[in-house]
């Protein structure tokens, strides 16, 4: 028996708050110079946020307000919340970006070297693994369930989803699903499991359950003080959320806080299309894509595609369809997908590879 387990945070976890911020910082200035460079972190704790990073933009930009309007648009608008986004502590520490990187992505729309993966499956619709698509799909139930309801519900909510394979690598059932929420002191913790269960996960995971499958609600009983007062967060920490759940290799990096020019950014959009694209046309089951750049090379140093391939098609076939529709120079990259468009917010919602809205999700 094999199972593989992935976890999804909603847009109201404080490591996904700091990217939201990162992002709309970076929306904010996109939207009046689309050659603004942006490298912005933000961490956030007890009643306190501080931003810091790199930008260099013609852009006029408040930094705090743009980060005061996203917590509050979260949902952070009452101290009983455990943050507060009128009355929050906000330290803003940005510079502009150095010289140094700057000359060679004015040359070469790239400003450093790096190794990037791009996946896709055809186990779920998504192109994506099951189980993180499913974790994603929690998520998202979660979100719109208490934004419509639930007035214990406070906002800091986890999923987690774990699914069985077959001895021939193929989905069999979901075996645990675990959701985590905060909640407000006078609610019971059977009220939660009753009302998680058959607002969110059933209507999300039931086609893949079964008698068998084990539901968790907030197992350890209490989920109280959290958010940004349980802990301290950071931007970018949720990378494996955001991409893969390590089904197959990650880059190490992420992808919220910085404009296209990092090429951890748009290399693994484009590494992410090559993949789903391949296996969308059905040439193969699943499909892992590696590109690996060197600084001032506009070309990839080489192009490596595995592949679980179906019967009559093979790499070849698979290399000829890269090269015939990618040209994967950095700035070709950044000028296909629209990435210098006001766009990231969203990405930092549920992960950068789910919505159809995304150009890098928009097969060849």
């Amino acid at each position: 028996m094999k199972l593989f387990t992935s976890e999804s945070v909603t847009i109201w976890h404080p490591d996904k708050i700091c990217d939201q911020i990162s992002d709309a910082i970076l929306d904010a200035c996109l939207e009046q110079d689309k050659n603004s460079r942006v490298a912005i972190e933000c961490l956030i704790t007890t009643n306190k946020l501080v931003i810091a990073g790199e930008i260099t933009s013609l852009a006029t930009v408040d930094y705090e307000a743009i980060a005061r309007k996203v917590i509050c648009d979260i949902g952070y608008d009452d101290d009983k919340k455990y943050f507060n986004w009128n009355t929050c502590e906000v330290e803003v520490l940005v510079h502009k970006q150095s010289p140094d990187i700057a000359q060679w992505v004015d040359i070469w729309g790239a400003g450093d070297q790096w190794i990037m993966f791009g996946y896709a499956t055809n186990e779920s619709p998504t192109l994506m693994p099951l189980s993180i698509h499913l974790a994603h799909k929690l998520t998202k139930k979660l979100q719109e369930f208490r934004e419509s309801w639930e007035d214990y519900l406070l906002p800091d909510w986890k999923s987690q989803v774990t699914v069985e394979y077959d001895e021939n690598n193929k989905v069999k059932r979901v075996d645990t699903v675990v959701i985590s929420t905060q909640h407000t002191e006078d609610v019971k913790n059977e009220t939660l499991r009753e009302v998680i269960i058959a607002n969110v996960i059933k209507p999300v995971c039931w086609e893949y359950m079964d008698d068998e499958t084990k539901i968790y609600v907030n197992p350890t009983w209490r989920f109280v003080v959290w958010g940004p007062a349980g802990d301290t967060w950071l931007t970018w920490r949720k990378i494996i959320v955001d991409s893969y759940w390590g089904m197959w290799r990650h880059w190490g990096w992420a992808f919220s806080w910085k404009d296209p020019t990092k090429v951890d950014r748009s290399w693994a959009y484009i590494a992410r299309n090559i993949a789903k694209s391949i296996v969308a046309r059905g040439r193969c089951n699943d499909c892992e894509v590696q590109l690996w750049y060197a600084i001032w090379v506009a070309e990839p140093v080489s192009i490596l595609i595995m592949w679980t391939w179906n019967e009559g098609h093979t790499q070849e076939e698979a290399e000829q369809f890269v090269r015939e529709n990618y040209d994967l120079t950095p700035k070709w990259i950044i000028e296909s997908l629209n990435l210098r468009n006001p766009i990231y917010r969203k990405t930092a919602e549920n992960g950068h590879f789910w919505n159809p809205e995304f150009s890098w999700e928009q097969v060849r």
